[in-house]
């Protein structure tokens, strides 16, 4: 279950646990059945896992967050062999399965991760400027700490969309040299005093920051374009995908992957020698949203977005970052990077 991104913490009124988003509509796209085998690449709280599970399939469900790992420890003993929980992740899919009749990514951050003050994740309440979600390597601390203005800013911009970015880079600079940052509503309160709030403003003027440090924290879109290849190379022919995110970036990559993915081409008449490329995938359907009853039910669904596709029997690809369209950003030496 994922939390949508962009949520002021401030607004969002309580713990949102358990309520899988689009779940439905992601079961009518992998349509499990007994004796397939689905990939929930995104365990989270296992809340996709438990819905396919219960339609009879077996589950491989993946979690780089060591807590979701031990959550989930009652639920695999309880699938009677059924289920298989994997720390790590959702990017390596393809070394823990061989093949698969389908694969659900539920991108962003969790809701657990979000309710939990000492993850680092929401300023709702104060807590360490953290924000790692397999709970190692470079924090968002770090980044707000030690990164140039300049980088700041890119990342602010890029990932968050923030368009004070700059401004907000340069007093991030200036404050950490008196004093580090080292707790959530620290960055928060500083952020919302340099920008003021209006009387206007939907959200808290921290949203987007925090935003953008978690996604670069951990990789998001870099992660989820390897997840999207990754899936690609297991599925079986009229294997299943469906990918549920919560921010335009991420919808963006994944409508991206499909429409390549869904194009066969062969060469240009001015190009003879070109190789053919041929569809590994369908595309099922267009863009799924929430509707009023779950948005209402759970405000963190509102901007969730279910994109299928089904797998052809065409070989995969070769991968293609150039595809996704990924911003450039400071470079960094990620644990566990291929």
């Amino acid at each position: 279950m994922m939390a949508g991104h962009g949520d002021d913490p401030h607004a969002v009124g309580g713990p949102a646990r358990h309520i899988p988003v689009l779940l439905a509509e992601v079961l009518d796209a992998l349509a499990p059945k007994a004796g397939e085998t689905i990939v929930d690449a995104t365990f989270g709280a296992g809340g996709y896992t438990s819905a396919i599970l219960d339609r009879g399939a077996s589950v491989v469900a993946i979690d780089r967050d060591p807590d979701a790992i031990a959550a989930g420890s009652a639920l695999e003993q309880q699938a009677g062999g059924r289920l298989r929980l994997v720390q790590a992740p959702f990017s390596t899919l393809d070394e823990h399965v061989e093949s698969a009749d389908g694969v659900v990514l539920d991108i962003g951050v969790s809701s657990m991760q979000l309710d939990q003050a000492e993850r680092g994740f929401s300023f709702r309440a104060d807590g360490p400027l953290d924000m790692r979600m397999a709970q190692a390597g470079l924090s968002a601390a770090d980044v707000v700490n030690t990164f140039k203005a300049g980088d700041l800013a890119r990342i602010f911009g890029f990932l968050g969309e923030e368009r004070h970015a700059g401004r907000i880079a340069r007093m991030i600079e200036s404050r950490r040299e008196k004093k580090p940052f080292e707790r959530t509503l620290d960055l928060a309160d500083a952020i919302q005093t340099h920008i003021g709030r209006g009387p206007k403003d939907k959200i808290h003027p921290a949203t987007r920051v925090f935003q953008a440090l978690r996604i670069f924290v951990n990789d998001e879109l870099g992660e989820l374009a390897r997840a999207l290849l990754a899936a690609e190379r297991v599925l079986k022919p009229g294997g299943r995908l469906a990918v549920v995110t919560f921010h335009s970036l991420e919808d963006r990559i994944v409508k991206r992957f499909i429409a390549d993915r869904s194009e066969a081409a062969s060469g240009s008449r001015h190009m003879p020698d070109a190789p053919q490329r041929i569809a590994t995938f369908r595309k099922a359907g267009g863009g799924v949203t929430p509707g009023d009853a779950e948005t209402a039910a759970n405000p963190r669904a509102r901007s969730a977005r279910l994109r299928a596709a089904i797998r052809t029997e065409a070989p995969a690809r070769a991968g293609d970052f150039s595809i996704f369209g990924l911003p450039k950003l400071p470079a960094v030496e990620r644990p566990g990077e291929r």
